[in-house]
């Protein structure tokens, strides 16, 4: 079973990601506009998110824009504001859990073995926590390569990674590797080494055996 140091080691690498992920959902700098060609416009900067469009001037002046209607988006841009969601929500689910089993809390009562398994359901829901968010990242990554390799798009309406993707991914990461080491709490080991095969002991000869 997993000691209350490696628990609490993997809640702490689980939360910071986490919060990497709640960042990347709210930063509107998934794609930022490209400057691949000699006809760029440099004066202006070009930042797309999950909720809203930004254009930042040379001045220094920044103008956001939040998208009218949601079934009007793009099908990939839709697909990864409720993967990123989800992941919020089951990443804050499994805190909660994790927090009941952790061997360094109160609750959950007093059992080892169910406190462990509460512990190993919490990563275990950090794992799909993390994984959600993956694919969310890895999708629009995918997005963002295949538009710009268009040969058919304007060389002016490309758009590169933004800062927000990365730390999604490393948010990810985090959450998964998180969820891993909370999922060492498996009490199986610890039922496996406290029990014993009962003893055998040798039958006694019977009488005509010393005839």
């Amino acid at each position: 079973m997993a000691n209350s140091g490696l628990q609490l080691l993997g809640f702490s690498m689980a939360l910071i990601g986490w919060v990497g992920l709640l960042a990347s959902t709210a930063i509107p700098k998934w794609q930022m506009s490209s400057y691949a060609g000699d006809n760029i416009i440099t004066s202006q900067a070009i930042y797309k998110g999950l909720w809203m469009e930004c254009v930042t001037q040379s001045t220094g002046l920044i103008s956001c824009k939040i998208y009218d209607s949601v079934l009007a988006l793009p099908v990939p841009l839709q697909a990864t504001r409720a993967l990123m969601v989800v992941s919020l929500v089951l990443g804050c689910m499994a805190m909660i859990v994790a927090t009941m089993g952790m061997k360094c809390t109160n609750c959950g009562g007093d059992n080892k073995t169910k406190k462990a398994r509460i512990a190993m359901t919490g990563g275990i829901i950090f794992i799909v926590a993390g994984l959600a968010a993956l694919t969310a990242c890895s999708w629009c990554g995918h997005q963002i390569v295949t538009d710009f390799y268009n040969p058919l798009g304007a060389m002016n309406s490309k758009f590169e990674f933004g800062p927000a993707i990365f730390i999604g991914w490393a948010g990810s990461a985090l959450v998964i590797l998180g969820g891993a080491l909370l999922s060492c709490s498996c009490p199986g080991s610890e039922n496996k080494a406290g029990y014993r095969a009962p003893r055998s002991y040798p039958k006694p000869n019977s009488a005509k055996e010393y005839v």
